[in-house]
Parts: C-alpha cells; structure tokens; sequence
C-alpha cells in the first residue's frame, strides 16, 4: 500500500479530515495506527479498502494498493470497521462468516471448514446457528473479524478491534490475529488507541497528525492515560434507583439475556458494570435506564427521584420520555441509535427543550458541552459525519444536557485518545461529586480503577 499527498474531505465539511498523508506499508508488514480522536484514522483505513464512495467526497493525493486503485483490491481484502452491525448481512453466525466466502467462489466443500476454524480463532463460543440479532455488541465485533480472517485476504484492515471485548476476549482476538498472519502472507494495518498490547506483536507504529503522520521508533511507549489525573470525590447520598432481581429474556429465546441481578445506584458514587461479552452488561444498562421493561425483578426509583412523575410511578420503563430524560441519561452501546438531528447543537439542545427548558437557555447548555467536550468546530456538522470516538462524546453529552440524578452510561470512553479519555472521566467525576448516581458498563478497566466505587461482574 502506498499513499503519497493523501487528503480526504468527506462531503458538507469544510475541514479536510486527512491531509499530507504519505505512507508505505511493505507486503506482510504489520503497522500499528495511532492518532487523536479524529485525527481521521477510520477515514484512512476506508481509503485504503476502496469504500469512500459517498457523492461530494473530495480526495487528494495518489493512493495505491498492489499497484492498482483501491476499489481494484476489495476482493484481497479483510476488514472490520469500527460499527460491526454495519457489516453484518446474514441472520445465522456461520452464514454471515460464509457470505464473503461464497462471493469468492470458493467451492462449497472448503466453505464450511473455513467458517469453523475461523469463529474457533475469534473465541466465538455459540457456532454456526446462533441468531446475530442475539448477539452482544462485542460478539458482533469478533463475529466480523471471523468473517474478516477465514477470508484470507492480502492485506487486513482492523478498526479498533479489541474496543467492545473484555482482557481475555482482547487478547484471544489479538493471538488470533497473530496466528493468521504468522506466515507474512497477509499486510495488517491495525487502528487501536490501546496501543500497548499490540506492541508486540506489530512492526512499526505510526501516528496520524495534522498534516501528514508521525513514524514512532521501536522504543516507543504510549504516555499512561491516568498519568497526573486527579478526580473530585464526594460523600455518599441516598439510594436513588434500585434493581431487584431484574432478568431479562427476549420472546422466544431459549435462554435469558440478563440472569436476575441486584444492583443499586446512589448519589455521589459510580458503579462500573464489567463481564466477559454476552453476559447481559449492555441489557441491565437498558433496564436500569429504564429503556426496557424486565421480564423478571423490578426496577424501582427512590421517591426522590420520582417526584413529580404523574400519578407517582416508581418504574422508569413506565415514565413518560419527558419525565425520563430529565431523571436518567443514557449513553448507549452504538451511540448513533440515539441521534434524532442533524446538527451537533440541535442535538444537545433537544433534551433541555424536550424537559421544558427555554431556547435560549437550551443553547446555551448545548453550547457549553460542545465546548467542554472539543466538539466547538463541529457545531453545524451533521452527528453522522463525526468519527466513532467523537461520536461517543457527544453522546455522553446528550446524556448530561438534561443534569439527570442518575447517568448509566454503556463503554462511554470507547475510540478515546488519552487526552479526551481524561477529559470524559472527569467530567463523570464532577457528575459524581455533584451527587449524581453514575452507572459504567464497561470493558475498560482505567476507567473501573479511577472512577468506580462499586463493582458488579456478571
């Protein structure tokens, strides 16, 4: 792959997300990429795999893979993206690992052996049948990195790929990445802002910056994200919502998503909710939330928090959407489930509109969060133009815009670099320390360390 004077400019932007970019990536190198949050990582990596092809995109520059256009070389590639639902096209596991398999022709007896061999290598434990629908965001993840590897392209394309598993899953992906690509056969080029774990097993590293890259020599080590940080405490508060042997199981499952768990959420301290994939983390966020009714248990508000719910409803999957976004913000696991405008201050706007706040009042949260969180320039952009890890921010911030009592919040530093990571954690500590309950599902474990009072694995 080589990129001389590569610069991208997505449509309706008038920033350029790339720019000066020249690169050389060797057959069978592996080429850890680094950068701030949008710094254009993921833009890159879709360069290269030939799918920036929306209409007004601008691109800059020579980019070559094999000597050829990209779009000339989607057949020998493998990619993951940082959306995994975005890839997946079939309702059964094992068909959706065979799909790309059987556009390339390849004969049905070899098929099968592949799509085994590679969910085995990912650690994916439920084989061919399982439904995808049924799937944890970070099954999702591995699912399409199995798909990507029994492929056996020429050149590997990995967006964050360890983002949404736990240590064990994070590690097993990472292995599997190195045993399929043990023989140099296959050029990977892999996007992670935890760069560390990956140190070994990549050649060189280099980092996205305005106006071209940074090439880091094998010294190199990424400066810790908790380094100098310093969170506000608070004193414990009353208890303000609890979970009473809450389960959850969808219509027709065979077994539940959510076995029944007790949790409580209260003032001025953090709960982190942790736990290998499919344990039901994300399900319990959404019942705590009070986003879905549970099947089992019950979700119960303190009277505090309930104060001025109409006709006194102590369940918040009962609650008006008015009477919720004012109580309980939620972050979810896809932040862009949640966006309903098309413009960044709208969208932090909306809620305090929506809980009865004035125009000008609303603007002027909005315009405060946008600040806080680096996201100023990006006021006019549509929220689907961001990157994933800009993205992620303003979804924190829509979950704040409203100074909810309680904020569960699913991976909320996911795609951070070190710097908006610290910012985003602290932010959440004044939260705390302001008496807010604060709820983290969460595979990072900084986070769990430095924000967590309370922990809960499933």
């Amino acid at each position: 792959m080589v990129a001389q004077g590569l610069g991208v400019r997505h449509p309706s932007r008038r920033a350029w997300a790339l720019t000066g970019v020249d690169l050389v990536v060797e057959p069978g190198e592996r080429v850890l990429l680094t950068g701030a949050s949008g710094s254009g990582k993921s833009t890159l990596l879709a360069a290269v795999a030939g799918i920036l092809e929306a209409e007004g995109t601008e691109i800059a520059g020579e980019l070559t893979v094999d000597g050829a256009p990209p779009r000339a070389a989607r057949d020998r590639l493998g990619l993951l993206m940082q959306d995994p639902d975005s890839q997946l096209v079939m309702t059964r596991a094992g068909d959706d690992v065979a799909f790309g398999l059987e556009n390339a022709g390849l004969p049905r007896e070899q098929i099968w052996p592949r799509v085994d061999e590679a969910l085995t290598a990912v650690g994916f434990r439920y084989g061919r049948d399982r439904p995808t629908a049924a799937l944890s965001g970070g099954e999702k993840q591995r699912l399409v990195l199995a798909g990507a590897l029994a492929r056996r392209p020429g050149l590997l394309l990995l967006d964050e790929p360890t983002a949404q598993l736990d240590g064990p899953g994070a590690a097993l992906v990472r292995d599997a990445v190195a045993r399929a690509t043990a023989d140099r056969a296959t050029t990977v080029l892999v996007v992670d802002h935890d760069a560390g774990p990956w140190l070994p097993l990549v050649d060189r590293v280099v980092e996205l910056v305005d106006g071209g890259l940074v090439e880091h020599g094998p010294g190199w080590r990424p400066v810790p994200r908790t380094a100098g940080l310093r969170l506000p405490a608070a004193p414990d508060g009353p208890v303000l919502l609890t979970a009473d042997g809450v389960g959850f199981t969808y219509r027709g499952a065979a077994t539940p998503a959510l076995r029944p768990t007790d949790a409580e959420l209260r003032s001025g301290r953090a709960l982190a909710i942790t736990g290998p994939n499919g344990t039901g983390k994300s399900t319990l966020a959404l019942l705590l939330a009070g986003l879905r009714a549970p099947t089992s248990g019950r979700v119960l508000a303190a009277e505090e928090l309930a104060e001025g719910v109409r006709r006194g409803r102590r369940e918040p999957h009962r609650w008006q959407a008015g009477e919720l976004v004012s109580r309980i913000g939620t972050v979810f696991q896809q932040p862009e489930q949640q966006f309903l405008t098309g413009r960044l201050r709208d969208e932090l706007a909306l809620g305090p509109l929506r809980s009865g706040e004035h125009a000008a009042a609303a603007r002027a949260t909005a315009d405060a969060l946008l600040e806080r969180l680096g996201l100023t320039v990006f006021a006019e952009a549509n929220p689907y133009t961001l990157s994933g890890g800009q993205q992620r921010r303003l979804s924190v911030a829509t979950a704040l815009a409203t100074s909810p009592r309680v904020l569960v919040l699913d991976e909320p530093t996911f795609g951070q670099d070190a710097a908006t990571w610290r910012e985003l954690v602290t932010l959440l500590a004044e939260q705390r320390a302001a008496g807010c309950a604060v709820a983290v599902v969460t595979h990072d474990a900084d986070l769990v360390d430095v924000l967590a009072d309370d922990r809960i694995r499933l």
